[in-house]
């Protein structure tokens, strides 16, 4: 016989716990980046630039946009994060492909 406790499986759902008041956190940029166990996302949000900033951007190259979010997640969330947005896009896209909304970047 083993020494081991025999365990048991729960089977569950996970839900959000939102707090009244919790404010939304818009982003529509989103820069990836990843070590041996985990992926980083980082969520940004790109306003207009003004005349001077396209100037600026033009000379260096670079825009900087602030962080709203910063979230980091291990290596073995990712394929069921890809799935299910993936899902969500396929049902987004049959329900409202009659609207025309643009496939292209929003930067």
């Amino acid at each position: 016989m083993s020494d081991q406790p025999e365990r048991k499986q729960i089977n569950f759902t996970i839900v959000p716990d939102e707090q009244p008041g919790e404010p939304r956190i818009y982003a529509n940029f989103c820069s990836i980046a990843h070590t041996p166990f985990d992926f980083t996302l980082t969520f940004c949000e790109v306003l207009p630039l003004s005349d001077e900033a396209v100037r600026d951007a033009e000379s260096k190259h670079v825009v900087k946009a602030p962080v709203r979010a910063r979230v980091v997640v291990p290596v073995q969330f990712l394929p069921n994060l890809v799935a299910a947005l993936q899902e969500h896009m396929r049902v987004f896209s049959d329900t409202y492909s009659n609207v025309g909304w643009n496939k292209e970047p929003v930067h």
